[in-house]
C-alpha cells in the first residue's frame, strides 16, 4: 500500500545487548509496501504529529504539502522553516496535483471538501498511525506506553532515559518534553520510542491508534473509563487494550501496573512475557522506601534507589515503569540514574506558570477525575501548608458529559476552593448528557466547599483575583488554552505589585 525511499544502507546505533529483539535488516521495500509513492499531502497537517511527520517525510525526500483549517504558530511556522507547502483551508483544489498518498489527519471527517475527493478519485490515502507504521516504526524496536493516565509523562521520561544513555531514539508524544524540546524526533536509531492512544484512528479505521505501532515492549500504566464519545463501556476499553496487548511477540514484554484492577483480566497471555509493576506485595517490580518531597520524588527498585525531580505518588509509578523498561532493554542502573537526575519535566504538567501577590499559577492538563485527584494530591506535596485552588473547564469529550457527574465531586473537593467554567462546546451535546455544573456545585457545598460557577474566563479571573490571598496555589486543570487564563491570572493577581 505504501512506498518508501531507497534504504539498503541504514545507520545503526550501538546498542546495549540484550536477548529480546533482533533488528530485521531493512531492504529498498518493506514486505507489501509499494516504491512508487514520491508525493505526500496532509490533510489537517497543523496538529503536532502530522506536522512533525510531514517534516520527516519531506527530509527523507518526498514532495510533501498540506492543508488545515486552523494555521497558527509555533506549528506553521516550523512548517514554513522546513519549506512545505501548506494551504489555509480545506479544498480540492489542494489536491490538483495528484498526491502518489493522502496522509488523514484524526480530526477529520466525512464532509471534508478533499476527503470527498480522495474517495471519489480513487486517491491512496491512510491514517497517519498508518503512516508511522510503514515508514517509521517497521524494523525497529517500538517500546509503546498506555493507559487512562500518565502516558505523556511516561514516554517523555523514557525517550529521554534512552537519550541521556546516548542511544538517540525516534520518539512521538503527545506533549513537549522539556529536555527534549519538541514532541516528535525520527532518527536512525534502533529504538522507537511512542505514546500510545487508545483514541480512534481515522473516520475510516476505529480501532485505537496503538493497534498501529508494533509493540516490542509495551507498557500498561492504568486503565478506566475515559473517551465517552468514542467507548459505550470500561469493557469497550478493556477490548480495545487487550487488541493491543494481543499483538506484542513471543520475544517481547508486556509491563503492566499490577496494582490496577481493571487490568487483571488482560495479563492472563501465555503468548508474552508479562511483568507486573507497582507498590504493592505481589508486584514482581515493586517500589519501596518511597519518600515524596516538594522537589522530588525517592524510591528503592532492588537494591537501587532512584530520585526523580517530579512530585507525588503518580510520578512514582511512572518513574517505575520507565526504570523497568530500560533495565529490560539493556540499560544500567547508573545511567537510569542520571537520566532520571537531569529530568525537567513536560510542559502543561503540573508546571508552575508564575507567581503573582504572592500566588502561584500552575497549568496541569488533567482533565479525567483520576488525574485531577492525583495532581491535588501531588501538589499537596509539592506546596505543604498551602490553601489550594482548583479551577476547572469541563472541555474533553468525557467530561463534558454527565458520564462522570459524581466522580467530579470527590477529584474536586480534595481542593480547598474550586471554581467550574461552562462546558466547552455545549451546543454539540444533548442536554440530557451535558455534566450538569449546578449539580456539581451542589454536591460539592454539601461537602462543605466553597465552589463557584462561573461560565467565562472573565468572571474567573475577577473571582479568584478578589478572593486569593498571598500564600495560595491555583491550579488551572483544562486540556485546552482556556481562553488565555493562566496569563490573566497573574497579570491580575500582580496588579499594583511588582511580580517576584
Amino acid at each position: 500500500m505504501f512506498g518508501v525511499p531507497d534504504r539498503n544502507s541504514v545507520p545503526r546505533n550501538e546498542r546495549p545487548t540484550t536477548s529480546a529483539f533482533p533488528r530485521p535488516r531493512i531492504g529498498p521495500l518493506f514486505p507489501g509496501v509499494r516504491s512508487d509513492i514520491q508525493s505526500v499531502h496532509f490533510i489537517g497537517i497543523c496538529g503536532t504529529a502530522m506536522a512533525s511527520a510531514a517534516a520527516a517525510m519531506k527530509e527523507r525526500g518526498f514532495r510533501v504539502s498540506g492543508s488545515d483549517q486552523n494555521m497558527y504558530p509555533p506549528m506553521s511556522t516550523f512548517l514554513v522553516e522546513r519549506g512545505i507547502d501548506v494551504t489555509a483551508g480545506y479544498t480540492e483544489q489542494n489536491l490538483a496535483r495528484q498526491p502518489d498518498l493522502v496522509v488523514v489527519g484524526n480530526a477529520v471527517s466525512r464532509g471534508n471538501p478533499e476527503v470527498e475527493a480522495i474517495l471519489e478519485r480513487r486517491l491512496r490515502y491512510c491514517s497517519l498511525p498508518e503512516l508511522l507504521k510503514e515508514f517509521f516504526i517497521r524494523g525497529k524496536r517500538s517500546l509503546v506506553v498506555t493507559g487512562t493516565h500518565g502516558k505523556t509523562t511516561t514516554t517523555s521520561l523514557l525517550a529521554w532515559t534512552f537519550e541521556s544513555a546516548g542511544l538517540n531514539p525516534s520518539f512521538l508524544i503527545g506533549g513537549i518534553p522539556r529536555n527534549l524540546d519538541q514532541g516528535a524526533r525520527f532518527t536512525a536509531s534502533d529504538w522507537f520510542i511512542i505514546e500510545g492512544d487508545e483514541y480512534d484512528t481515522a473516520f475510516f479505521d476505529k480501532r485505537s491508534k496503538f493497534v498501529h505501532y508494533l509493540p516490542e515492549v509495551a507498557i500498561i500504566n492504568n486503565l478506566e473509563f475515559d473517551h465517552a464519545d468514542i467507548f459505550r463501556s470500561l469493557g469497550d476499553i478493556q477490548l480495545a487494550f487487550q487488541r493491543f496487548v494481543n499483538l506484542i511477540p513471543r520475544n517481547g514484554l508486556l509491563l503492566a501496573n499490577g496494582d490496577e484492577p481493571n487490568l487483571q483480566a488482560l495479563l492472563g497471555v501465555r503468548h508474552c512475557p508479562v511483568r507486573r509493576f507497582g507498590l504493592g506485595d505481589a508486584n514482581e517490580i515493586r517500589a519501596t522506601g518511597i519518600v515524596l518531597k516538594p522537589e522530588a520524588s525517592e524510591f528503592v527498585l532492588g537494591d537501587t534507589r532512584f530520585e526523580v525531580p517530579m512530585v507525588g505518588e503518580l510520578n512514582v509509578r511512572n518513574a517505575l515503569a520507565v526504570a523497568a523498561c530500560a533495565r529490560h532493554c539493556g540499560l544500567d542502573d547508573a545511567r537510569i540514574r542520571a537520566a532520571f537526575a537531569s529530568f525537567r519535566g513536560v510542559a502543561r504538567r503540573m508546571e508552575i506558570r508564575g507567581e503573582a501577590g504572592g500566588v502561584a499559577v500552575v497549568d496541569d492538563f488533567g482533565h479525567h477525575p483520576t488525574a485531577i485527584r492525583e495532581t491535588v494530591r501531588a501538589l499537596r506535596v509539592r506546596f505543604p501548608g498551602r490553601r489550594l485552588w482548583a479551577v476547572f473547564e469541563p472541555r474533553s469529550n468525557t467530561t463534558r458529559r454527565n458520564v462522570f457527574q459524581t466522580e467530579l465531586v470527590d477529584a474536586l473537593e480534595r481542593a480547598d476552593l474550586v471554581v467550574v467554567a461552562e462546558v466547552a462546546r455545549l451546543e454539540q451535546l444533548k442536554p440530557d448528557e451535558r455534566l450538569n455544573p449546578e449539580r456539581l456545585m451542589q454536591d460539592l457545598r454539601r461537602t462543605g466547599k466553597p465552589s463557584a460557577y462561573l461560565p467565562t474566563v472573565d468572571a474567573i479571573v475577577d473571582h479568584v483575583g478578589r478572593e486569593a490571598r498571598p500564600g495560595d496555589v491555583v491550579c488551572v486543570f483544562s486540556n485546552g488554552g482556556f481562553g488565555g487564563i493562566h496569563d490573566r491570572l497573574l497579570q491580575r493577581l500582580g496588579a499594583g505589585q511588582k511580580a517576584p
